[in-house]
């Protein structure tokens, strides 16, 4: 068994989640089935190589995602490990006949509704507390307020909000959870920043999950998310590190960058990255797990991986060497925002 990696503070809170965890999206049969033996294995290798935080949410694979993380930690020592999920959607059963292709593969036959509702927020946690056969969660987020909308492709941030019930339904209902002692944290998971200054503003919040907005090609949210969060004590989770594949592959003809085939001034930034690495003998996936670590602010990483290979290939990413000249070359060749701390 491996050393555990190290840990960070969850905003102001007394809780500590590992700086390498695990994102539940694969065990949902994100875009392809993943086989649940596979889950439990890659459960347990994360264990075995010091991984002790694990995300997830209902709305990944309509369930499966919860269920599967459940089979793989409940034999495990419950008070090692630290386990987040979400609230915002509610699964309602349909017909088999009227599931619609969805970003999950062969799921339950469900549909997810928004709602932000206390009752909801409430029948969701106890669901997603049987799936997980746990008897607490220790943070819970707000999911996807803005219906997951596609800020990548020029969409406004807030074409589709659901800011107001959020904050009138969802939140004071953590909020109460949180006194309470029942959860230990409370947040919100987005793919977008804008949003999340909103929030930052006008609740309490320990901690925003957010995915593939503070990376080694994405430094956007620095200009007021980052501030905000420090301001106010709000660590960032930060989801889809390798910007949903560009950053684990490289410039390759087929790369995907935010769920879309790369662009070619997208293809040459990771091209010039690369070659920096090349120069200082450091793989690119350990660039782009480590870049968003730099970050005071930053509580976490959470690459999903969909085998025991790919999760025990991030661990040895997270730990390999980088030196502080080689993030100093990024920003001097304009590769990486001036502003980015990296210890100098």
């Amino acid at each position: 068994m491996s050393e555990r990696f190290a840990t960070r503070a969850v905003g102001k809170t007394d809780l500590h989640v590992t700086e390498l965890g695990l994102g539940g999206t694969p065990f949902g049969n994100m875009y392809r089935p993943m086989d649940p033996k596979d889950v439990t294995a890659t459960v347990r290798t994360a264990i075995d190589v010091g991984v002790r935080y694990f995300d997830t949410a209902p709305v990944y694979g309509f369930g499966l995602s919860e269920t599967r993380l459940g089979e793989g930690i409940h034999d495990l020592q419950r008070s090692e490990i630290v386990v987040s999920s979400k609230v915002g959607y509610s699964l309602v059963p349909i017909p088999q006949a009227e599931l619609k292709p969805q970003l999950w593969a062969e799921p339950p036959a469900m549909r997810a509704d928004f709602d932000y509702t206390r009752d909801a927020v409430l029948r969701g946690i106890e669901k997603s507390l049987n799936r997980l056969k746990t008897s607490y969660i220790d943070m819970l987020a707000i999911h996807d307020p803005d219906e997951a909308v596609d800020v990548s492709a020029g969409i406004d941030p807030f074409s589709k909000s659901h800011f107001k019930a959020a904050m009138d339904g969802a939140f004071p209902t953590l909020a109460e959870l949180r006194s309470q002692g029942v959860i230990k944290a409370i947040g919100v998971g987005i793919n977008q920043w804008q949003m999340l200054c909103d929030f930052a503003e006008a609740g309490d919040f320990d901690y925003f999950l957010l995915a593939g907005r503070y990376t080694l090609l994405d430094q956007d949210s620095m200009d007021r998310l980052l501030p905000l969060c420090e301001k106010n004590g709000i660590s960032l989770i930060v989801g889809g590190p390798y910007n949903s594949g560009i950053l684990a592959t490289g410039a390759t003809p087929d790369s995907t960058y935010d769920y879309r085939p790369a662009s070619e001034a997208i293809k040459r930034k990771v091209a010039a990255i690369e070659a920096v690495c090349h120069r200082y003998r450091i793989p690119l996936q350990a660039a782009a797990l480590q870049f968003p670590l730099l970050n005071p602010v930053v509580a976490s990483i959470i690459p999903g991986a969909r085998s025991v290979e790919e999760l025990s290939a991030n661990a040895r990413y997270v730990r390999h060497p980088v030196p502080l000249d080689f993030w100093l070359e990024l920003k001097s060749e304009g590769l990486i925002d001036v502003r980015v701390p990296v210890g100098a």
